[in-house]
Parts: structure tokens; C-alpha cells; sequence
């Protein structure tokens, strides 16, 4: 299948594909016990008894001492948990009106105001993300909770969302919904009016109604790019991971208004996150300007929900997740395990949820092509995925905005991530070009332009003295070439360097064609020209390099929640670098075409 947004939008979907994956995809939904949304129920109910019980063993528990345990960040997202199962009426929820569920849910919500009267709950980072899960519990539950107890549920919850009035109109007519302008995430300012919303639906306040659909309106008319994402730094480009939480909003907003325009949105947010999703559910990297990493998202399936490729896809994502335990989180952002914000955020989606026929999503093809009208795009070959991003973007002193400096990332179905294309910050070695020109190292593309077509992929990157075309070829089943041809241009930088970021897993053997063989730790490992004659081979692929090419291990990347690197392997990277050989020739010295050449080949067992 090859989608591209370049003029009119052209869907071209085989029938030999349908054919031959269709009933293989089905018969996979069926045997995984996956369709939807009784998956959700299954998951919702194994998380409330895993929260009972931890509630059972730690009777004089605090929101410090719960939430202290990986996993259990925001355990207000627990409430909704058990309110859906106690309260929604489904032939696949076996807990509907089961009592033990209506105890939990009321005894969650009494210790949320006991810990909100000792002025414990709003203090703690986003407060207002844990209000939403309490006051649609309240709206379900609200016949059964009594006047005393309404009453102190409701006073503790308007008390988050009073504060959200002046701070969210002071920014209603503000140029653009983006961090530089209103001074926070698009996806938090969205979150501030779908909380107004729903807190002016539930408490009858007209006002609160009103300013939450005006933001919300706007987010989903003038705030999404035709590309479908909302960008937080700029327009320019996503946020892939924010995204989703964004979605949600417009989501929630459809759900109460039915505003033709926030499904016109929501129609659009499929599109894009289904076309850059790798196979394993993880978004796309190299376009996130906030993430290095993330996992699969439980955040907004209702939203897509409400298309039959939509329902595919969050079928699709809810396949990784597990009910095994809630203090289960893989460091890598990856196949997180049933955490309580996904319990929470799959328990709105199974309140919400779209019931329908699915329909074949890009995850479930052989092959299949998508080019923004952005210069990023994203091609599915066999068991490859090549990633392209010639996104450019203006860089900001704030910790959570990273470079957007890689352009290549490289996934297979059976290794993973083998390149990452992962932006980063004060860190111009991880860039996929740097140069240093009168001691000053510029690692950000100029210019760009990305083609994309069935015989290869082109990405051309600009920068200050070449510019560089990497081409994509039509991959085999076992085989994967990058070919960057460098044209340099007027006066040679001091130094310039391509750098390709490897996934290479910590405990894990590394090998050389130079004969080095290494198991991968903290221990710093440089190796040159010598060392590795070419060829690097780890976990089952080999990875052929230029005869100059450098590797170094490990690299910590920056982590923006930090401020700083990373400290733990989890995350580490290996630098694999070559340098630019510029020359210059008296007959045509300011451009010289196809000066230098780099061929990287990928080859997977």
C-alpha cells in the first residue's frame, strides 16, 4: 500500500494483499483473545484486583507510598477502573454492578479526598491528569454515592479545576496553541479545557462547558496540521508521543459535542499514527522532537475507535499489553506491562469505546508506503521499516525540546530497532551529520527535500558546506542498504562527521571483522578503522560500514526529564561514525558533485 499527502491523497491497496494476510490477521485477533473491547475488560478487571490488593496489604497507605513503586505513578487512574467495570453494560464485562466493584471504586475515591484535605493530591505533578479519572467516576457512580459523599468528591474535585479557569482563558486567543506562545505543552492545554468540559457537564457550570469547547474546538479547526498531528514546539513537525494525549482530548470533545469538526480531527490522528507505528506497536522516533523512546500508548483508543481501521489499530495496540503486574515496565519504553496510567486510559477507551467492523491497518500488510506533506515519510518493505525525517525546526533553550537532528531510523520484525533515528540535545556527535566550521559545530540540516518512490527512497539534508542525498533502495528479505553521497559546497568545514546510532543491547556479544569479540557493558569500548575491517555483527544481524568507520560504546543520550544524560545502559547507544573526506579542485571548486560516498548494508538472519 502507498499513501502520499503530495497534492491529492492516492490509496492504492492491493488484493492479492487483503487476500493473503486478512483471514491470517483474523484468525490471530481471534486465537490472542484480542477484539475489543471485551481485551479491555479483561485488563481492567486484573488491574482493580491488583489495586485491591495492594490496598488490602497497606491499610495505612499514602498517595507517596503507593505511587512510590514503578508502575503505580498516578494511582488516581485507578478509580476508573473498577467504576467501568462496576458501571458499563457489556455482554463481555462479567463485573457489571458486581458490588465488590462499587466498594473499590467508593473506597479509592474516599482516600483521593482524605488525601486531598491533608493537601497531599494537588501538589503532585499533574494533578489534573489524575481528576479526570476521579470525576468520571463520579459522573458513573454518582446515583450511588449519596449526598455526603457527593458532596466531598465534588468540593475536592472542583478545587483541581477552579484554578484551570483563568489560566486557560488568559490563553484562549493566544497566535498559536504551541509551547512558545502559551507557555506550556499543547497536550496539557488541552487537558485543562477537556477537564472544564466534562467538569462543566457533570457540575451543570455553562461556563466551564463553553471555555473547554472553545479550546477544544480550536484544537481540532485550526491546531491540527493536514498531516494529522498537533505539533507542541511548532507546526512544523510532531510530538509523536504527546500526540496521542492530545488526541484523547478532541477525543473526549467529540464524545460530549459532536462537533463535526473534531471528528474530521480524530480522522486525521488515525492516519497519521497508524502509518508511523513500527510493527511492535512502539511509535516512530526519528520525527518525535520530545522522546527518544516511548512505548506502546494506551492514551485515546476511543478516538480511533470510532473508524474501522481505527478499531484495528487499537485492537492492534492493546495486544501488548498484559495483565501479568502492574509493577512491570520494561526500562526501555517498550511493551510496558499493565501500569496503572494505561489501566486508567484503557478503562476510558473501554467507557467510550466504538463497537464496529475492523478493517486491515499498514501493521498488517507486507508492504506499504506514507509521505507526509512534511518532508518525513515512512516505507514497510517485507520485515524492514525505514523511517525517513528531513524535519527542520527551529532549537529552543527548554530541556523538553530536543535537536531535530537524525533523519534515519531502521526497525526489522524480528531484531527491533536496529538504527535509531532518535533526536537529541547538546549532543551534536549523535547527529546524523555534524560539521565544525571556525571552531563551531552545526549539526542541524538546513534545507531538505525527501522523494519517495517504489524503486528507492531520496532524502537530501543541507548543511553549511555539502549537502548529502541518501538513498533507500528496494530492500530484500535479508538485505538493507543506506548509500549517502556527499556534494560539497564552497569552502571545506574543519571536520565533518556521519553518525549512525546502533541499538546495541548491553550484555549482548558485539562483533568485528577485525576479530574483536566484546560482551557490551559499562566499560567503554573505542574501536577503530582496524578493529572493525568494515563489518559489525550483534544479536543476529551484520551490519557492513565504511573501511574509516569509528565505534564507540556506550553513549548515554540526553534525557530531557532529567536535563542531562542518560546514566543507566537501558538506554546507551553505540556511535558509529565516518568521517567526510571534502577535496577541493581548482578546476570547479565550490560545487563538487558525488565528492565522497558512504554505503552502509544491513543484513539480517
Amino acid at each position: 500500500m502507498a499513501v502520499s499527502k503530495r497534492g491529492s491523497m492516492i490509496r492504492t491497496v492491493t488484493a492479492f494483499v487483503l487476500v493473503l494476510f486478512l483471514p491470517s490477521m483474523l484468525l490471530a485477533a481471534s486465537a490472542n483473545n484480542t477484539q475489543l473491547p471485551g481485551a479491555y475488560f479483561r485488563l481492567l478487571e486484573a488491574g482493580a484486583a491488583m489495586v485491591e490488593a495492594r490496598l488490602n496489604a497497606e491499610p495505612s497507605a499514602t498517595l507517596e507510598t503507593l505511587e512510590a513503586i514503578p508502575g503505580w505513578t498516578h494511582f488516581p487512574y485507578s478509580i476508573l477502573a473498577s467504576a467501568v467495570l462496576y458501571s458499563k453494560k457489556h455482554a463481555t464485562n462479567p463485573r457489571y454492578h458486581d458490588p465488590k466493584m462499587l466498594a473499590l471504586t467508593l473506597r479509592i475515591g474516599d482516600f483521593l479526598a482524605a488525601e486531598c484535605e491533608k493537601g497531599r493530591y494537588e501538589p503532585r505533578l499533574d494533578s489534573d491528569w489524575d481528576t479526570y479519572m476521579w470525576l468520571d467516576a463520579y459522573r458513573l457512580l454518582e446515583p450511588e454515592l449519596g449526598e455526603e459523599r457527593k458532596a466531598r468528591w465534588r468540593r475536592e474535585i472542583e478545587r483541581i479545576v477552579v484554578p484551570l479557569v483563568p489560566d486557560t482563558t488568559k490563553r484562549l486567543d493566544f497566535p498559536w496553541y504551541n509551547s512558545p506562545f502559551i507557555g506550556t505543552s499543547p497536550n496539557h492545554y488541552a487537558q485543562w479545557a477537556s477537564l472544564l468540559l466534562l467538569a462543566g457537564h457533570v457540575f451543570k457550570n455553562q461556563e466551564w462547558k463553553d471555555l473547554g469547547s472553545r479550546v477544544l474546538h480550536r484544537f481540532a479547526a485550526e491546531e491540527q496540521t493536514p498531516d494529522g498531528y498537533w505539533g507542541e514546539h511548532s507546526r512544523a513537525a510532531p510530538t509523536t508521543g504527546y500526540d496521542y494525549v492530545t488526541s484523547t482530548q478532541v477525543a473526549l470533545y467529540w464524545e460530549y459535542t459532536h462537533d463535526p469538526a473534531a471528528l474530521q480531527a480524530l480522522r486525521r490522528s488515525t492516519d497519521f499514527h497508524k502509518y508511523f507505528t513500527y510493527p511492535d506497536g512502539i511509535p516512530v522516533e526519528v520525527i518525535n522532537d520530545r522522546n527518544r523512546y516511548w512505548g506502546v500508548d494506551a492514551w485515546g483508543h476511543f478516538g480511533f475507535s470510532n473508524f474501522p481501521d481505527g478499531r484495528r489499530y487499537v485492537e492492534f495496540l492493546t495486544s501488548f499489553f498484559h495483565a501479568d503486574n502492574l509493577t512491570r515496565m520494561d526500562p526501555q519504553w517498550e511493551h510496558w506491562g499493565l501500569t496503572l496510567d494505561a489501566l486508567g486510559r484503557l478503562a476510558q477507551s473501554a467507557l467510550y469505546y466504538h463497537e464496529g467492523r475492523t478493517q486491515p491497518i499498514p501493521q498488517d500488510q507486507a508492504n506499504y508506503s506514507y509521505q507526509m506533506s512534511i518532508p518525513a515519510g515512512i516505507r514497510k518493505t517485507g520485515p524492514w521499516v525505514v523511517a525517513l525525517s528531513g524535519l527542520i525546526n527551529t532549537q529552543t533553550l527548554s530541556q523538553f525540546y530536543l535537536d531535530r537532528q537524525s533523519s534515519v531510523s531502521v526497525f526489522h520484525q524480528k531484531y527491533g530497532l536496529i538504527i535509531s533515528g532518535a533526536n537529541s540535545k547538546r549532543q551534536p556527535e549523535l547527529a546524523t551529520f555534524s560539521e565544525k566550521i571556525d571552531g563551531q559545530v552545526f549539526h542541524m540540516p538546513l534545507s531538505s527535500r525527501l522523494q519517495m518512490s517504489d524503486k528507492q527512497d531520496r532524502l537530501s539534508l543541507s548543511y553549511n558546506t555539502f549537502f548529502s542525498d541518501m538513498y533507500v533502495p528496494t530492500p530484500s528479505e535479508r538485505e538493507l542498504r543506506l548509500r549517502f553521497v556527499l556534494t560539497g559546497r564552497g569552502t571545506p568545514a574543519e571536520e565533518t562527521k556521519l553518525g549512525i546510532q546502533l541499538c546495541l543491547k548491553a550484555g549482548e556479544t558485539l562483533e568485528t571483522a577485525g576479530g574483536k569479540k566484546i560482551v557490551l557493558g559499562t566499560e567503554r569500548v573505542e574501536l577503530s578503522p582496524e578493529d572493525l575491517r568494515g563489518e559489525v555483527r550483534h544479536r543476529g544481524w551484520m551490519l557492513k560500514v565504511d573501511p574509516t568507520a569509528r565505534l564507540v560504546w556506550p553513549i548515554y543520550p540526553f534525557n530531557p526529564y532529567m536535563n542531562k544524560p542518560e546514566t543507566k545502559l537501558d538506554h546507551a547507544v553505540g556511535l558509529l561514525s565516518v568521517p567526510v573526506q571534502a577535496k577541493r579542485t581548482k578546476e570547479d571548486w565550490f560545487v563538487r558533485p558525488g565528492e565522497q560516498e558512504i554505503l552502509f548494508t544491513l543484513t539480517a538472519n
